[in-house]
C-alpha cells in the first residue's frame, strides 16, 4: 500500500487539498496577515547573491522563506546564543512568518494555487503572446510581398501608361505638352492614308443616288469628301472654299509655365511705329454699325481726312461690297480671301466640330460598306432579289464584288482606328483643355505616389516585424525563468504532500511536463 503513488490532477490540487483537510477553505484570510509580515521582514535584508536570485521573478511563498532562514543560517549565526536561539530580528521575522505557513498549512494552500495559476494562466499566457508575437512576423512579411508587388505594379502601371503616351516620365507636364509637336505628322499619316478613300466614297455615292436619286452630292460624307480631296486645311477654307489670306491661330489653352499671363498679354500689340498691320491691302472698318446698324457709323479712312463735297482718291479705289461679315473679311472682290481667327485658323482634324464629323462620317461609310459586303455575299433568294435590283445601277456599282468591297471597309476601318488610338485622343484632349492636362498629369502622379507610399509601407513593416521579433525573443528567457520556477514549485508540493504520505511518491498530473 505504502508503495502505491499518489497521483494528482493538477487543476484538482486544492478541492484534493481541501476534501483530505490539509487546508481550510477560508486559508487566504491567514495570507494576508502572512503577506504584511513578508513585507516588513523584506525591507531588512542581508546582502546575499542568494538571496538575490531567489526573489528575482517569482512570487514569494512558503518555500522561498525556508530557503531564506536556511541562507540566514549563515549569515546570522554570530547572533546565535548558548540555548540555540538567534538574537538576530531578521532571523526572528522569518521564523515567524514559516511558523505562520506550517499553521494549518497555510503555505502549501498558497504554493497549490500559485502552482495551477501558473500552469493555466501565466505560462500559456506568454507561449500564446509569444506566438502572437511570431504571427505578426508571418504577417509582416505577406504584407512586405504586397506592398512590394503593388509598388511594382504602380510603376509598371506608370511607365506603360507613360509609353503609351510617348513620355520619357521625368518632366510629364512639359513632355506632354511638346508631344502637340507629333500632330502635324500624325494628321500627314492620316491624310495619307485617307487618299485610299476616294473610291469607297466614289462608291458610297453612287450607290446613294442610285437608289435615292433626288439625294444631293452635298449631302452625301461631305466633310469626309473635302477631307480626302484638299487635306487637313483649315476650318475656314472647308467652310468659305478658299484659303485665307492670314491665319492667326488661337493662343495656346495650355501653358507650359503654368504661370498666369501678364497684363500686357491682354492689349494689342501694334508694333514698334505705332501702325496696325492691316497685310497687303487695307480693310474698312464699318465699327459695330456696319451690319445695317445706325447711319452714323463713318467710314474710317485710316488717317485720310475726307471733307464733305471731296472724291475719294483715284489711287486708293475701295470696294464697298467689302464688308465684314461673321469675321470674315473679303478683300479685292474676294479673290485673295480673308482672316481665319479662332476656331476657323483650326485644320479640320484640330477642330473637335469637323474632326467629330469626319469620324461620323467615317463609322457611316464603315457601316454601309460592312452591310453591302453582307448582301453581297448572301446567296439566299433575298440576296438574288438585291443583286437583281443592282442591274440598272451604274458600271461602278455593278462591277463591284464582295472581297472588293470588304477591301474598301479594311481600308476605311485603318483611317477610323488612325483617329481614335488612345495617343491620339489624349493630344486631343490635351490641346483643347488646360484642365484635362492638370487631371492628366495628377493621374499619372498618383500611381507614383502610390508606388512611393507603398515603399514607405515595406519600411513600416519592417519595423514592425523587427519589433515583434524582438518583443518575442525578449519574453523567451520569462518564459524559460517561469517553468523552470514552476517545475521547481511542483517538485515542492509533491515533496510536501508526500512527508503526510510517510514518503508514499506523489505525482501531479496536468502539471508543467503536460504545457
Amino acid at each position: 500500500m505504502q508503495d502505491l503513488p499518489i497521483d494528482i490532477h493538477t487543476n484538482k490540487l486544492m478541492d484534493w487539498l481541501v476534501s483530505r483537510r490539509h487546508c481550510e477553505k477560508n486559508w487566504q484570510e491567514s495570507v494576508l496577515k502572512i503577506r504584511e509580515k513578508i513585507n516588513h521582514a523584506i525591507q531588512d535584508m542581508p546582502e546575499h547573491p542568494e538571496i538575490v536570485k531567489l526573489l528575482s521573478g517569482a512570487h514569494i511563498n512558503y518555500y522561498h522563506c525556508l530557503k531564506i532562514i536556511e541562507i540566514l543560517k549563515e549569515t546570522e549565526k554570530d547572533s546565535k546564543n548558548l540555548f540555540g536561539f538567534y538574537g538576530s530580528q531578521r532571523m526572528k521575522d522569518w521564523q515567524e512568518v514559516v511558523k505562520m505557513y506550517v499553521n494549518k498549512n497555510v503555505g502549501l494552500a498558497e504554493a497549490s494555487q500559485a502552482l495551477v495559476r501558473n500552469v493555466n494562466y501565466e505560462i500559456p499566457g506568454i507561449k500564446k503572446q509569444i506566438a502572437k508575437l511570431e504571427q505578426a512576423q508571418t504577417d509582416c512579411d505577406k504584407r512586405e510581398q504586397d506592398y512590394i508587388r503593388n509598388a511594382k505594379s504602380m510603376r509598371d502601371q506608370y511607365d506603360a501608361s507613360c509609353r503609351q503616351l510617348g513620355l520619357q516620365g521625368h518632366k510629364l507636364k512639359t513632355e506632354i505638352l511638346h508631344l502637340l509637336d507629333e500632330l502635324p505628322q500624325v494628321y500627314a499619316q492620316v491624310v495619307e492614308k485617307a487618299q485610299a478613300l476616294r473610291e469607297p466614297i466614289a462608291y458610297y455615292r453612287a450607290f446613294v443616288k442610285f437608289v435615292n436619286p433626288s439625294v444631293a452630292d452635298d449631302q452625301l460624307l461631305p466633310t469626309l469628301h473635302y477631307f480626302v480631296e484638299n487635306g487637313d486645311v483649315t476650318t475656314y477654307q472647308w467652310r468659305y472654299g478658299e484659303p485665307p489670306l492670314r491665319v492667326e491661330p488661337p493662343p495656346a489653352a495650355v501653358d507650359p509655365t503654368d504661370e498666369a499671363a501678364g497684363a500686357d498679354d491682354d492689349q494689342i500689340d501694334f508694333g514698334d511705329d505705332g501702325g496696325i498691320d492691316f497685310g497687303d491691302s487695307a480693310e474698312i472698318d464699318f465699327g459695330d454699325d456696319a451690319a445695317g446698324g445706325d447711319a452714323g457709323g463713318d467710314i474710317d479712312w485710316g488717317g485720310i481726312e475726307v471733307e464733305e463735297g471731296s472724291e475719294v482718291p483715284a489711287q486708293e479705289p475701295v470696294d464697298l461690297t467689302a464688308v465684314e461679315v461673321a469675321g470674315i473679311t473679303v478683300e479685292h472682290s474676294g479673290l485673295e480671301g480673308g482672316v481665319a481667327r479662332d476656331t476657323e485658323a483650326l485644320s479640320l482634324l484640330d477642330n473637335p466640330h469637323t474632326r467629330t464629323v469626319i469620324v461620323n462620317e467615317l463609322m457611316e461609310l464603315e457601316t454601309f460598306l460592312m452591310q453591302r459586303a453582307v448582301e453581297m455575299s448572301d446567296s439566299r433568294e433575298d440576296g438574288m432579289v438585291s443583286m437583281s435590283q443592282m442591274q440598272g445601277a451604274p458600271q461602278s456599282v455593278q462591277l463591284q464584288t464582295a472581297d472588293a468591297v470588304r477591301v474598301m471597309q479594311s481600308e476605311t476601318r485603318q483611317v477610323l482606328d488612325s483617329l481614335r488610338t488612345v495617343k491620339l485622343q489624349h493630344l486631343f484632349l490635351v490641346k483643347s483643355s488646360p484642365r484635362y492636362v492638370d487631371r492628366l498629369v495628377g493621374s499619372l502622379r498618383q500611381k507614383l505616389d502610390i508606388a512611393d507610399k507603398m515603399t514607405a509601407s515595406v519600411e513600416a513593416v519592417k519595423q514592425r516585424k523587427k519589433a515583434a521579433a524582438e518583443e518575442a525573443a525578449a519574453l523567451q528567457p520569462k518564459l524559460k525563468l517561469i517553468i523552470e520556477k514552476t517545475r521547481q514549485l511542483q517538485s515542492q508540493i509533491e515533496e510536501s504532500i508526500s512527508d503526510k504520505y510517510k514518503g508514499r511518491s506523489v505525482h501531479l498530473m496536468g502539471g508543467v511536463s503536460a504545457i
